[in-house]
């Protein structure tokens, strides 16, 4: 499927939870090539929520990226998870070359009607 196409450049979208980290790795249309998580790797419960469950998951996923031609990437992080760290010095550690780094975190513009306010 993807032995034809040139993916040597493609997205890298790191989710940061309180609860997991996802990795998901696609070619520059957005078609997914290889995805993982931290529970994917084998961690569960409380230490699916830790940097060193990121750097895994990151890993184990770049690594099967390579092996589909991957050599550099745009990375995209969103989240306010303990794996957004660790996540970026996995990237750089398993040697893809980084050419942009986004937060693209959601960040309400007003956010939901306040609370009417109390009479006392």
């Amino acid at each position: 499927m993807t032995k034809d196409k040139d993916v040597s450049s493609a997205r890298i979208y790191v989710t940061a939870t309180f609860n997991n980290t996802l990795v998901t790795v696609t070619d520059k249309d957005g078609n997914t090539l290889v995805w993982g998580s931290a529970g994917s790797s084998g961690f569960k419960g409380a230490r699916k929520s830790t940097p060193f469950a990121a750097t895994t998951a990151v890993e184990q996923v770049l690594r099967r990226a390579q092996s589909l031609g991957v050599k550099q990437a745009d990375v995209f992080i969103k989240g306010p998870g303990s794996g957004r760290d660790a996540a970026l010095r996995a990237i750089r550690s398993v040697g893809v070359k980084i050419n942009l780094i986004a937060d693209v975190t959601p960040v309400p513009h007003n956010g939901p009607r306040p609370e009417k306010a109390r009479r006392i």
